[in-house]
């Protein structure tokens, strides 16, 4: 049996096509409702920019994603359930800001501003600061002395 070269060439094109829809549906799920990162960014950018919190803050995906109705397993990226993914996008805004200001940032995006102020300068590793403005925390005052009752002399 011949097979035409035409047909091959078209088996060959639908296999491509295929392939890239498979590749790329997974990514597309995961860029739905991108408020502060950019719409066009890519599938590498966005896990880079994902693992940076991870590390930043030593937590995992879901201490801002919520899991999926459909499937508790798995992670709902576009849902906005966890008030900590809008604190997020707040601290991203906020770094953006005074990076832009105060660093020479160039831009308004994550990825192309040289990034001197990042969640690591205030989180170092953990979910919430343990410290304030740069400085380690305080401890609290020790508590006043008692007061003394007056000596009758």
């Amino acid at each position: 049996m011949k097979i035409s070269k035409k047909v091959l060439v078209i088996a060959a094109m639908v296999a491509t096509v295929g392939i890239n829809i498979a590749a790329t549906s997974p990514n597309e799920e995961k860029k739905n409702n991108l408020k502060v990162l950019p719409k066009d960014i890519s599938h590498d950018d966005l896990e880079k920019v994902m693992r940076g919190f991870n590390n930043a803050l030593g937590v995992r995906c879901n201490f801002c994603h919520a899991p999926s109705a459909a499937d508790p397993k798995k992670m709902d990226f576009a849902s906005d359930a966890k008030p900590e993914k809008e604190q997020a996008r707040d601290m991203m805004r906020m770094t953006l800001k005074i990076n832009k200001k105060f660093f020479e940032g160039k831009s308004n995006s994550l990825l192309d501003t040289a990034n001197a102020i990042s969640c690591k300068t205030c989180h170092h590793g953990n979910p919430h600061p343990k410290e304030t403005l740069g400085a380690p925390a305080m401890p609290p005052p020790p508590p006043p002395a008692p007061a003394q009752a007056p000596t009758g002399k």
